[in-house]
């Protein structure tokens, strides 16, 4: 029986590897859209929040524009000693209007809820993803997870999607950073199932407004699943635990890799 890899990839973690991996991702630069500064309110797509709620979506987004200075060295460190792409680095920073849509939906469709309450839900206003080839997409995932849980970053959501007989195919991680307590998405990848998630994005927007159909919803919803179906499922990628948790049983009787 297979189990959960362990150990990195070939490059041996020590103080002067993650010295040389920092010294090579040098300082971040990221900039980010500050929106209207809280004059005012924000408007758009029938969405809206007011001044004093605006205010505070900006106010979060300045601190996660700030974090993300001290999370992405790290993350690029931990891409740099397991051999993997980091893809969409220029988009790291959730943008402005994004995370406001983000907001004030959750505000329109839980009445009551404060705008503190809706951001705490949001992991991904910082979000990265790392792409592995399928042969060393298992291993490459257990080895960065547990470089990022050793420099003190919690894992609090993992979402591992491979074992799933229909839809999305990846590994959906949020963590919260030592220093700034930011919470911030990983995704991991295979260039495939990055791939199909690029390919269905735009059928998933469709699929979610409120003015598509039940029977378009279907429609959509089964074009997705075929996308995703022709996915490769790496080699003990189903069985993935977040860092610290024990690997996933496989169940008796079943062969070690299945794709659905």
């Amino acid at each position: 029986m297979s189990t959960q890899p362990t150990q990195a990839l070939p490059r041996t973690v020590t103080a002067a590897a993650l010295a040389a991996a920092l010294a090579m991702c040098g300082p971040s630069t990221a900039k980010a859209d500050d929106g209207d500064g809280g004059k005012g309110g924000w408007h758009q797509d029938g969405l809206h929040l007011n001044a004093a709620d605006n205010a505070k979506v900006d106010a979060f987004i300045a601190d996660a524009r700030d974090a993300e200075r001290s999370i992405s060295p790290q993350v690029r460190a931990a891409a740099w000693l397991t051999d993997a792409e980091l893809v969409g680095f220029g988009n790291r920073l959730k943008s402005p209007d994004s995370l406001k849509r983000k907001v004030a939906t959750s505000l329109r469709e839980t009445p009551g809820r404060s705008v503190e309450a809706a951001l705490a839900t949001i992991n991904d206003a910082v979000r990265y993803t790392l792409q592995w080839p399928d042969g060393s997409y298992t291993a490459g995932v257990a080895a960065a997870s547990s470089h990022l849980a050793s420099w003190g970053n919690d894992s609090i959501r993992w979402k591992n999607t491979w074992g799933n007989t229909y839809g999305y195919k990846a590994v959906n991680s949020a963590w919260r950073a030592p220093r700034s307590g930011m919470r911030f998405e990983i995704q991991f990848h295979t260039p495939a199932s990055k791939w199909a998630q690029e390919e269905t994005h735009k059928l998933y927007e469709e699929q979610r407004l409120p003015t598509t159909s039940p029977e378009r919803k279907k429609e959509l919803q089964e074009q997705q699943n075929a996308i995703f179906a022709s996915v490769p499922v790496p080699e003990g990628a189903d069985r993935l635990t977040a860092p610290g948790t024990l690997p996933r049983p496989v169940p008796a009787g079943a062969p070690a890799n299945a794709n659905g």
